[in-house]
């Protein structure tokens, strides 16, 4: 088990790499982490939601991620609310208090347990993640950190990352606040993402492996251009615009804004200036505005309205720039929303929307859609016309029900899996360039991604950038397989091994 001594102190990765080196050992792998508060999800093939960061866990063991690999998926959804997924789909909406006293601490841990065994009676390890810290004195009913360690009787590996500053005083005093129990599972340190020199670290690991007793197993340096999805929008603090930029794509960085891992596939093209933007003083005049997906479509188009953003998103419209919607940011770009059974907001609601789209949204039971699909682009204008006809792959994860007006028209024609039956996806209006679909990933294959830099390109008057065919997971896997190797170099691997209780095999001699 991999756990933190914060939130975002490298636990995802490392899994992920762990996962990648045992599999590559030729043991059968799979990633586990018993609770994840992310708006960062995706869907399994049989159509369930985990968090994106087990997904990509999945991948780095070769295996298909399933939920048990992620049994608990919180949502933040505004005003100490969360939705509470459990096994893949939505069991309710929480207070976080509610949360940790009336559910996770009997039936949400008797979940956990029930996961976790499934996946050790299928796999020759489990590589786990922890959440947070596990010296949060103040979370009594943890359900994510020490309590599955103790369950599995896991040995610990306590990551902390030097990049924030004050690693010494975290690794020793997350040690010296834990129970002398829990201290007995850890048995290793790593100090992570370190710019700098490892030899000015050495008085310092002296001293924590003489205070904790506990062995620093290395020393992990900061890995820069580390392509990879994140797990969730903190990693948004301080975003540097990607690229330098012939074109400049603006995404509109809501509150409770979700799966903006969409937009990776865009960040990694030379010549594309990908930014986000929360005030609406930062839009200037792009060649692309986005609207992303959210976990709360009526709290933030009202916090859009707050902040004058509405006037501008119509500004940006009128000059003829295209406007792409996605999930709650495709149901903003309507008319209006109805929620008349207070499925997002604490009374019922009707709400006018950007009225740039001639649809309607309402929210009108507790039904969450999330499904696999295969697309085709339908819907005419100057974008989707040159991807006609190409198949492209994506996922939906929603709430609500959206109508079409007769000025609008479907923007794709989508199938589920296993469902040969037609259905229509999305809206654009006359003039195609402003477009809203349900659908995630649609950036990660080549299709709409290169009819929308085809027609950028064209409008600008500018050479195409260099396209690639390859797919994102490929990439991921690539990025993954470079922080394996710089694992091996700077971590004492066969102390990992001996940790674990699994021997290092040579792949090469047993002809895998």
């Amino acid at each position: 088990m991999v756990q933190g001594t914060t939130s975002h102190s490298g636990k995802t990765l490392l899994v992920a790499a762990f996962c990648r080196l045992f599999s590559k050992s030729g043991y059968r792998v799979a990633p586990f982490k018993a609770q994840n508060m992310s708006l960062n999800s995706v869907v399994t093939e049989d159509d369930l939601e985990i968090s994106r960061a087990q997904a990509l866990q999945a991948l780095a063991a070769g295996i298909k991620a399933t939920a048990d690999m992620n049994p608990i998926l919180l949502k933040p959804k505004g005003s100490k609310m969360c939705q509470v997924i459990v096994r893949g789909k939505p069991k309710f909406d929480l207070s976080y208090k509610d949360y940790m006293t009336e559910f996770a601490a009997k039936e949400g841990f008797e979940i956990v347990r029930n996961s976790y065994d499934h996946l050790s009676s299928n796999y020759d390890i489990v590589v786990i993640e922890g959440a947070g810290s596990p010296a949060e004195i103040n979370l009594s009913h943890d359900i994510a950190n020490m309590r599955v360690a103790e369950m599995a009787h896991a040995p610990v590996i306590l990551a902390a990352d030097i990049d924030r500053g004050g690693v010494f005083a975290s690794l020793v005093g997350t040690i010296c606040l834990l129970k002398k129990k829990e201290r007995e599972f850890v048995k290793g340190l790593i100090i992570n993402m370190l710019r700098g020199d490892p030899e000015l670290l050495e008085e310092g690991i002296k001293t924590v492996q003489r205070l904790t007793g506990k062995k620093v197993l290395g020393v992990m340096p900061y890995i820069k251009d580390l392509s990879l999805p994140q797990e969730d929008s903190l990693s948004l603090e301080g975003h540097q615009p990607s690229g330098r930029g012939r074109f400049d794509i603006a995404v509109i960085r809501l509150p409770h804004i979700s799966n903006f891992t969409d937009f990776d596939p865009l960040c990694a093209i030379q010549g594309v200036r990908l930014r986000y933007i929360f005030f609406k003083e930062e839009s200037g005049t792009p060649d692309l505005l986005i609207i992303p997906g959210t976990k709360n479509t009526i709290s933030d188009l009202e916090w859009l309205r707050d902040r004058g953003f509405l006037d501008e998103i119509s500004r940006i419209a009128s000059l003829g720039i295209p406007l792409i919607g996605i999930c709650g940011g495709y149901q903003m770009l309507g008319k209006t929303i109805i929620d008349k059974k207070h499925i997002e907001g604490d009374s019922p609601t009707v709400l006018k929307g950007l009225g740039l789209l001639d649809i309607s949204t309402e929210f009108d039971r507790y039904a969450k859609t999330t499904r696999n699909v295969s697309a085709i682009a339908v819907g005419g204008g100057p974008i989707l016309e040159q991807a006609k006809g190409q198949a492209m792959d994506g996922y939906e994860i929603h709430m609500g029900r959206t109508l079409l007006g007769s000025d609008a028209k479907p923007a794709f024609a989508v199938f589920a899996s296993g469902d040969q039956n037609e259905m229509l996806d999305g809206a654009t209006n006359s003039s195609g360039l402003v477009l809203g679909t349900y659908l995630h990933g649609i950036f990660d294959g080549p299709p709409l991604r290169d009819a929308l830099l085809k027609y950028l390109a064209t409008k600008k008057g500018l050479r195409l950038p260099m396209r690639s065919s390859r797919s994102m997971s490929k990439g991921w896997i690539v990025n993954i397989d470079r922080v394996v190797s710089v694992m091996k170099r700077n971590l004492d691997i066969s102390e990992v091994y001996k940790i674990t209780g699994l021997r290092i095999r040579d792949v090469h001699k047993q002809g895998r």
